[in-house]
Formats: structure tokens, sequence, C-alpha cells
């Protein structure tokens, strides 16, 4: 998609409950931004790389984990003089959620986002840990015996129990924060996303940082790679198709997500999911 005209485009689509992938490459840029509809998690085994998530970039060190949650936008920048090596999670979040509620292990995506870090760095003791299963998963990589797939989910539950313990463990939770973006966009993004449901005007916003609204608009599509009305546009839709998957109706939905003419909503609804807000909560 042309930048400019969008936030960010979705990515990867998730059918089953999880996939797992070890990735060995040297890289530029994974992406401009973009976001998926499943929760992810990324653990740096080597290379150099920055993670842009929603306004905060996180600067990964080795054997780091980075969660992403559904529909948070973010991209890599890699640097690409060194191999970069990592292990990517697809993780469908209510699958692992109700598998064992009483654990609740997906609270640490929960609790991800705002003020909270989405970088975990675990302690050696807990590395030794994350290392272990992760070896022990993929020594069941193309066994095809009778009851392995079973066996494997088995093995993606452990890696998720620690990594619980990492987000709930303060010893073992921090966050390395690069440059990022300007101060001021960050400022914008992170009114934009707890706003959403109130009139979100280019002339307030740049008010609201001491801009001119054409050095406020250049900087906005210069720091983020897209134009203003568009990121609000998206994060709006976003944020109105979890509505409508949590069971809130489309209407209602459309109005706690800032469209005040749900015609308007309906179209701009179709164009972003290919799809109808009724199709979605089905």
């Amino acid at each position: 998609m042309a930048q400019g005209h969008v936030t960010a485009s979705r990515e990867g689509y998730l059918y089953e409950n999880y996939r797992y992938f070890h990735l060995h490459d040297t890289a530029g840029q994974e992406r401009s931004f973009h976001y998926h509809d499943f929760d992810k998690i990324v653990i740096l085994k080597s290379g150099h790389v920055d993670y842009t998530v929603e306004d905060v970039t996180y600067a990964l060190s080795p054997w780091s984990v980075l969660l992403v949650k559904n529909h948070a936008i973010h991209r890599a920048l890699i640097d690409v003089t060194v191999p970069y090596d990592r292990i990517i999670l697809y993780l469908n979040h209510d699958h692992f959620k109700n598998l064992m509620p009483d654990s609740n292990m997906m609270e640490c995506f929960e609790n991800t986002g705002g003020s909270e870090s989405c970088l975990l760095l675990p302690d050696e003791k807990g590395i030794a840990e994350l290392s272990r299963a992760v070896e022990d998963f993929e020594a069941l990589e193309g066994d095809d015996r009778f009851g392995a797939d079973t066996i494997r989910e088995t093995m993606i539950i452990r890696i998720l129990v620690y990594i619980s313990r990492f987000s709930r463990e303060s010893a073992g939770t921090a966050v390395t924060e690069s440059e990022g973006y300007d101060r001021k966009i960050s400022y914008v993004i992170s009114y934009i996303n707890s706003h959403l449901s109130s009139e979100l005007t280019v002339e307030n916003l740049a008010g609201s940082v001491y801009l001119s609204r054409y050095h406020f608009m250049r900087l906005f599509k210069e720091q983020t790679g897209t134009t203003i009305h568009a990121y609000i546009r998206e994060k709006r839709l976003l944020y109105a198709s979890r509505l409508i998957r949590e069971g809130v109706p489309a209407g209602q939905a459309a109005q706690e997500s800032g469209f005040s003419d749900y015609s308007t909503f309906s179209r701009a609804f179709r164009d972003c999911f290919n799809a109808r807000p009724s199709d979605i909560k089905k």
C-alpha cells in the first residue's frame, strides 16, 4: 500500500492456534508499519534490531522478548551488516487464554501498551529456561507420530508460561528505549490512541504540541510514513473491529470509535478489512 493513504497494512493470517518461525537471515527494514489480527512474540537470538510498537521504539538485545498485541502497529529496523536470528510466534489470543483460564497466560499481552513496556529482558536463569524450551520444541519439528501435535502445543504453553513469569517478575522485566519518534509526535500518537471517540482535528493536535498546522503535518508524515488523517482513520477502524468482535453492535462501535455517520463508517470498514462489520462479528 502506498504511504500516505493508510497508516499500516494488515500482514499475515492465522488459521491455527499458533505458528512458530525460526528465521536466520540478513534483512533490511522488515516492512513499513503493519499490524496483525493475532498476538505476536519476537525472541531475538542475535542481531541488531530496533522495533517500533505504536509510539515507542525498543532496542532488542539477545534473548529479549518483544510482545506485540493484536492490532498494535509496528515495524522493525534491522542492521543489515549482521545476521538476524530470531524466533517469531503467532498466537490465537482467545485459544490460549481459554485453555488455562485460571493461569491467564495471555495477561502479559493485556498489560502492554500505554505506560507499560512491550519488551521483557529475562535474567540469566530466565534465558536458560527459555532457551531449553525453544530447543525442546524445535527437536519435535518434523515428528508426525501420534500425539506429536499435542506435545508441540504443550511446548508452546511452556514457552508462554516462562514469558508470563518474566512479565510478572520485576527482576526479569525492563525496557530499553531508543530515540524513536520525536517526543511531540510520540505524545500525539499516545493522545490519539486514548481519545479515539473524541473529535480529533489537525488544528487541535498541532496546537497541543505548539506546532503550526503545516509543520505538524509534515513532521507527522516524516516520522510515521503516513498522514495524520490516515492514522486516525485506521486506528478508529481497528478499535471498532475489536469492539464488534467483543459483541458490541456495529452502530455503537462506530460511535465509540469516533464515527458520527454510520454509512461513512461502513464504507471505510469495507475498504480497510474487505468485509462488512456484520462479517467480522461472524
